[in-house]
């Protein structure tokens, strides 16, 4: 038995999240399924983070057991043959049995895209949120600068995800505009349900004037849901990247408390 570590790369419009459920068709559910009848055993998917409905990923990370001969960075090339278009195995690789993907001390990187300009673009609807006005970036990049560090995030997670501790680290932020989009990266070693797009609901109020910079402090020390702002689509986020430190000797070495040595080029 040897343990494959896959990175995979989906548009999430069709699919109801990552998670398998019973209620619609996952991405879980189509990788499973295709693994299974490619390997001909019953195979099982482990992924790193559970994205929702309609949010999309460049690498996310699986990784599922297998008693199967074939050498792991090959599997990518016959799996994707398997595949419908809108997901891509980005890498196969043999791991240690001990490597879960869940269970590690992670660094994840989300990004949100809004189209800001007068009329949306159909090319674009479904990596991207579309946001018609003005919008100030300063204010809204050095309020994102506010959530550097260690906080509780509970103002800025869905119900759902509030079971467990709410505390998380954010290592970078970064937020800049190209042209008619305007791109938000965020960093660190995880996320709430729902956390990256309240932020981003929240810095457009920001954006938009209706809260000063200041604003994300004061949502921060409250631990209320309520006080921050709208959840966004789910279409402007994508998850670019997981890495995991404890099996990445660069990134262990880079590593120090003042989170200055974590980078956000992906």
């Amino acid at each position: 038995m040897k343990r494959i570590k896959l990175t995979v790369a989906y548009d999430g419009t069709n699919y109801c999240g990552w998670q398998m459920q019973s209620n619609g068709i996952t991405v879980q559910t189509v990788l499973n399924s295709a693994l299974s009848e490619f390997l001909q055993e019953k195979i099982y998917t482990v992924g790193a983070s559970r994205t929702d409905t309609g949010v999309h990923a460049r690498g996310n990370v699986a990784v599922f057991d297998t008693r199967a001969q074939i050498p792991g960075n090959k599997i990518a090339f016959a799996l994707n043959q398997r595949l419908p278009e809108d997901i891509r195995i980005l890498g196969s690789q043999e791991v240690s049995p001990e490597f879960h993907p869940r269970f590690t001390s992670t660094i994840k990187t989300y990004e949100y895209k809004i189209l800001n300009r007068t009329f949306s673009d159909p090319i674009r609807r479904k990596d991207s949120m579309f946001w018609y006005g003005k919008l100030n970036l300063k204010a809204m990049k050095k309020a994102a600068g506010y959530l550097m560090g260690t906080h509780d995030f509970k103002s800025f997670a869905a119900i759902k995800g509030t079971e467990g501790s709410t505390v998380r680290t954010i290592y970078a932020t970064r937020l800049w505009k190209e042209e008619d989009m305007i791109h938000f990266q965020i960093q660190g070693n995880g996320f709430l349900y729902h956390m990256v797009r309240i932020i981003t609901g929240t810095l457009l109020k920001i954006g938009q004037g209706s809260w000063p910079s200041e604003q994300i402090c004061q949502i921060l020390e409250a631990r209320d849901r309520s006080r921050a702002g709208a959840t966004a689509r789910a279409c402007g986020l994508t998850l670019l990247k997981i890495r995991y430190p404890e099996w990445e000797p660069d990134l262990r070495n880079r590593q120090n408390d003042k989170f200055k040595s974590i980078s956000l080029n992906v």
